[in-house]
């Protein structure tokens, strides 16, 4: 049993497993097992280019955060499994939380994040009751949410990134799986609200 599954290696997916991966040394979250498929491939990283980000030297290409930020996971926080090379094919409910299955195996988590692309070419199985027109896109590109509150869909189900209804800009889909998994954080922390600080010291 994991207990937060996250679905989807883009800015939004990799953000997420980023802050709670580094919660390894907080007394709530030591002992809890994270995992993140990091698919990749519907990711609009993989063709952008950056000049008008905080932090970021210009001319950085999305290709390369992508590669960074899977380097950067497993340096950092190897206790966060990745799994690649699977795509998800369906989420589910189970006794205990969800079962989410992909094109090679099945696991069985707490909490899932869904934090993919917004195109309409989405085909978790599942999640077809809570596909709506996206709020913040042309109507004509025809993009899509999942219709949630404050990232959260149902219980212990969250979605991040463009697919929870922001738009397609980097720092608002890093920040929104930022704001998820502090939301996981709080949540573990039986409510009492919980972030991550690295500090100089």
């Amino acid at each position: 049993m994991i207990d937060a599954l996250i679905i989807g290696g883009g800015a939004a997916g990799l953000s997420c497993a980023l802050v709670l991966g580094s919660a390894q040394n907080k007394a709530f979250a030591k002992d809890k097992s994270i995992a993140i498929i990091t698919h990749q491939k519907t990711s609009h990283l993989q063709t952008a280019l950056f000049n008008n980000v905080l932090g970021l030297a210009p001319g950085t290409t999305g290709e390369s955060i992508l590669d960074n930020g899977i380097a950067q996971l497993t340096a950092l926080y190897p206790h966060v499994e990745q799994i690649d090379h699977e795509k998800v094919s369906d989420i589910s409910k189970s006794e205990n939380g969800f079962t989410v299955t992909t094109n090679k195996s099945t696991y069985t988590a707490k909490i899932v994040v869904v934090a993919v692309g917004y195109t309409n070419l989405i085909n978790i199985n599942g999640l077809e009751p809570f596909i709506e027109p996206h709020p913040r896109a042309a109507a004509e590109k025809d993009r899509i949410w999942l219709k949630n509150t404050d990232h959260l869909i149902e219980t212990n189900l969250y979605v991040a990134g463009t697919l929870a209804g922001w738009r397609s800009q980097f720092a608002i889909a890093s920040g929104s799986g930022a704001h998820v998994a502090t939301d996981i954080l709080t949540l573990w922390n039986n409510g009492k609200h919980a972030k991550v600080h690295d500090k100089v010291l």
